[in-house]
């Protein structure tokens, strides 16, 4: 290697273990009546959770948890101390986490080995091949309680109003629906949506079980098959429950069980 990239790669290693280091003092993030915990484990517990990772970096999680790190070693402290681990109970526990830990572990390995990528897109061509494209509009909506109140709308609407600060002034929810198709409203709405053209709205009121609405329609379109991205996370978990089945009927199907009613007589 040239010397002057082995220099490089030797300062980028150096400084890499000054970072490690760097982290809480030489590694350490508490010591509690003399035992280290580590700054380590805390981002071994930080990297295991995406919801956390998602939401807060490291030096947040680290800041709002280091307390509740310190005193969950406190009372495993107070536990050792009067001997919890030789009771009954703790050993109860313990044989029941063991089982659970066993089984959770066993069907992520099932599961990991019995799904991939292409059973996901197998799944996603299916319903693509099995998809029917229906109309669909793009709508927004002000509903209000009142019939003359809508009408008030409509009037403020026929000389000029824009739709959507009158919506912010009258509606009693959010004015965007977007897109949906005709099956998805209630039949007076659907009816009355898809029943005008691009662009206009409602030149009376629409009653509903909600109240009375003025429509706008925005947009007309054939609705197409979602794509591959959006349906995704949908797709995965249908594989692994698929995968799921799969295991425990294979499981089943070569066990010799017997089962028994709360009296002790066998269930057939």
């Amino acid at each position: 290697m040239n010397k002057k990239y082995l220099a490089l790669a030797l300062t980028g290693m150096v400084a890499l273990a000054t970072n490690a280091q760097a982290e809480g003092k030489n590694g350490v993030a508490a010591v509690v009546n003399g035992k280290e915990l580590k700054v380590a484990d805390m981002r071994a517990a930080y990297n295991s959770n995406q919801a956390i990772k998602s939401k807060a970096s490291f030096d947040e999680f680290y800041k709002k948890t280091l307390d509740v790190f310190v005193d969950g070693e406190l009372v495993y402290q107070a536990a050792v101390k009067e001997k919890i681990m030789d009771t009954p109970e703790y050993k109860t526990q313990l044989k029941l986490a063991e089982q659970e830990l066993a089984r959770k572990i066993y069907l992520e390995k099932k599961v990991a080995s019995q799904t991939n990528d292409a059973e996901v897109k197998k799944l996603y061509q299916e319903y693509k091949s099995q998809f029917k494209s229906e109309k669909e509009v793009k709508a927004k909506h002000i509903l209000v309680d009142s019939e003359a109140k809508a009408k008030e709308v409509i009037g403020k609407l026929n000389k000029g109003g824009n739709f959507d600060k009158l919506a912010k002034e009258y509606s009693k929810e959010p004015a965007d629906l977007g897109w949906f198709t005709k099956k998805v409203m209630v039949p007076e709405f659907a009816e009355a949506a898809f029943s005008m053209k691009k662009g206009s709205y409602s030149k009376a009121p629409v009653k509903t079980q909600f109240g009375y609405h003025v429509i706008k329609l925005e947009d007309i379109r054939d609705s197409k098959p979602a794509t591959l991205k959006d349906v995704e996370p949908q797709l995965k978990a249908m594989v692994t429950q698929a995968s799921l089945a799969k295991t425990f009927q294979n499981l089943s199907k070569d066990a010799k069980i017997t089962k028994y009613d709360i009296k002790g007589n066998t269930i057939e």
